[in-house]
This record gives C-alpha cells, structure tokens and sequence, in this order.
C-alpha cells in the first residue's frame, strides 16, 4: 500500500461522470466496479432514496416487515426465470454468497442429508471477501492465498473452455469429478464471465451442461449474477444465454443502481420448502442488521424501473462501439481482446505493460484501473457515444505508444 499513489479525491458524481476535488472531471470508465450501470445521481433513483428517507430510513425486518422490501421481492420473483421466487435480503454481494452457501448445505441438513457439505467452485472463481465467500474462491491464483488455513476447504473443479470453444470433453470430466464424490451440495458459478478472474469468458454451452449434471446427482445449482446481472453482458442475467434456471441466484452490485448497498439471495419454491416447516431448527439463522434496508430497496426499484428493452438497446449499441478494441489485438504485449454487452478487456503478457496506465487516463479525462493482467471499461449503460469513444481512444493511445 505504501508504493500505491494517493487516492484520487472525488467530490460529486453525474450521470457517466465523477468530479476531482481540483475541479476536474473524469469519465468514470468503469462504472466504480461496474455497479453503477445508470450513471451517478440517477435523478428517479435520487428522488425514490430521499422520499424513502423521510418516511422510514431503516427498520430491522426480524419480526417486522415495510412495504419496499415486500415490493422489491415480488417484483425480482416476477422477473427472474422459472420459480425463483423467495429473496433474502442482505447488503453486499460477498455476504449474499455467504448466505446462499449457508442455505445450500442446510438444504441437505434439512433434508435428512447432512453429508452434502462442501460446495464446488470453479478455477479462476471469486465470490467476494468474506470468509464463506474467501472459501469459494480460486486459492492459487486468487488474492485470498494468505488465509488458505483460516478456509474450510471445497471441492475445486477446472476452468470452463473459452467462448466459442466445444465444452463436451469438459463436461464429461465434470461428469466424473461428481460421480466420486457424494459430499458435493452445490455448485457454485458466474455465469459465462469470471469477473476478478481476470475477465474471463467461458462458452455458454458449459451453463446447460452444470444444468444437467446438477438435476442428475441432485445437487444445488448456485449463480452468482452479482457481476454479471441487470444487463452488463447484453442480457439482463448470465443464466439467460443458457438459458438455465438455477437453484438459487445472487444480485448485486447493479440491483440498486450502484446508488447504495443491497445484495439478495434468491431461492427456488423447492429450495425455501425446506426451511418453511413446524420445526424453527430448519430456519435460516442470518439476520444482518441493514437486510432489506427501505431505502436501499426504494433504490433497487426505481432501478429495475428503468431497465426496459431500450435498455437492452443501448447495451447492443455500447458493445458495438467497444468492438473497435478488436484491431489492439494485433499489438505487441496484447494477448487477447474480449467484448460482451458493456464489457470491454484487453488482456497483456506482462501487468508491467500498464504501469502508469491510470495516471496516463487521469491526465485524458478518463478514470480507468487495470486489474493484473487486463484493463477493463465497464461503462454505464447511457454513456455518451463521445464519451465512451473517448475511453476507447485513451486505451488505443496507451497501447500504441507503449
């Protein structure tokens, strides 16, 4: 920490904009970590916060119920597929996984199958920073290696095949991997995209597949959409390039608009069945003290609000303009160019080669921060055609006069 540049100071935020303390103002390239997919200040998602604020800002919902988490809830089990229709409310992503970690293996303890008690993840997997979610993780090349003795230990299955690439052989080792071994109560995947894993893209095909396998060894699906979902890679979650319907399903990030903290744990009639009985030992014992914060959930409806199939639109129209990242790949230290939806990578050979890159986009206007290997542009949905040219410039400078 101590070799990193200080932070830069940001006073205000608008619309696919954040504003410096010495007045400048910076294209936010990246969406602060891809969550703000309307832009800052989103004017509706501003005045649903501030209305929600006079009225209730919080209340815990043991024992208590208000109207937006009840609102929230039936509007995602309407729109999410096939029967996920049971939320559970918690307030970041990381705490989201753990809480559908926790409910996967009390499914089977609740079922009368305590030996299913590890969870499977996949090479180049993160799930958050949360122990549970730490544990879930891809230990070897993940950032959580120091904590490797403090991790309970789940079973670690290979990397999915690259987009576009036959997934059969590699559904069949899957195949095998679950035949040996019985104590397997879920699966756990981001769907088509491993974000920190270095932006990773896997084939489609591999979804129906872990689909499938999960339905014949009758274990859990789990489909964490915290990265992935509410449109960012060009449908409005990862399980629809299936499609598939997991057994239980993460939001994030996205879900509020980026505007304030909210995650929820999404779980299908079979799954809540087992826990809403006579017996209160089969409760899901998690109560965060913020779940299902009234203006957190204000927030997550007026966002989903404004997502309609203009939406979809204006993500076709942004993926189409990132194409022109494509013509880096012929570049020397550029080993492969990704675009999907409103997702943009350049992958290198060596982080080295963008040393300096985020001081470089700075003094442009733009605010970009490589990720190891790749540099990444996760943009607003609305972003200005301009703007987001502007992004793609500053990349395409950087990398030609590297």
């Amino acid at each position: 920490m101590k070799s990193m540049p200080d932070p830069y100071h940001v006073v205000a935020g608008s619309g696919d904009r954040i504003k410096l303390a010495d007045g400048r103002w910076l294209i936010d390239a990246i969406s602060s970590w891809w969550c703000m997919i309307h832009g800052y200040a989103h004017p509706d998602i501003v005045a649903s916060m501030v209305d929600q604020v006079e009225r209730l800002p919080h209340v815990m919902l043991g024992g208590l119920v208000h109207d937006p988490a009840l609102q929230l809830a039936q509007t995602l089990a309407q729109w999410l597929p096939g029967r996920l229709n049971h939320v559970f409310y918690s307030d970041s992503g990381s705490v989201g996984v753990e809480v559908a970690i926790k409910m996967a293996i009390q499914y089977f303890i609740n079922s009368g199958v305590p030996g299913r008690n590890k969870i499977a993840f996949l090479t180049g997997a993160y799930h958050g920073d949360t122990t549970g979610a730490m544990s879930v993780c891809d230990p070897d090349d993940g950032m959580h290696q120091m904590f490797a003795s403090l991790l309970p230990v789940h079973r670690q299955l290979p990397r999915p095949p690259k987009l576009g690439v036959d997934a059969s052989e590699y559904l069949g080792r899957i195949e095998q991997i679950l035949m040996s071994d019985t104590s397997i109560a879920a699966i756990i995947i981001e769907p088509v995209m491993q974000g920190a894993g270095g932006f990773y893209l896997y084939d489609p095909s591999v979804l129906k597949g872990f689909r499938l396998l999960c339905d014949r060894f009758e274990i859990l699906l789990i489909a964490d959409e915290v990265a992935t979902g509410f449109g960012r890679l060009g449908r409005w979650f990862g399980v629809d390039f299936g499609p598939i319907v997991p057994d239980i399903m993460v939001l994030g990030k996205g879900l509020t608009g980026g505007h304030i903290g909210l995650a929820a744990t999404v779980a299908t009639d079979d799954v809540f069945d087992r826990f809403y009985t006579d017996n209160s030992r089969n409760a899901l014992m998690h109560g965060p003290t913020f779940m299902g914060n009234p203006i957190a959930c204000r927030a997550a409806l007026a966002s989903i609000n404004l997502l309609t199939n203009t939406t979809l639109i204006q993500i076709s129209a942004v993926e189409n303009q990132l194409r022109q990242l494509i013509e880096l790949n012929d570049l020397p230290h550029v080993t492969d160019v990704r675009v999907m939806g409103a997702l943009g990578v350049v992958e290198v050979n060596d982080p080295m080669v963008l040393d300096g890159l985020t001081a470089f986009a700075v003094d442009r206007g733009v605010w970009l921060r490589p990720f190891g290997t790749v540099v990444y542009t996760t943009p607003p949905f609305g972003i200005s055609q301009s703007n987001l040219q502007r992004v793609i410039d500053v990349i395409r400078e950087w990398f030609e006069h590297y």
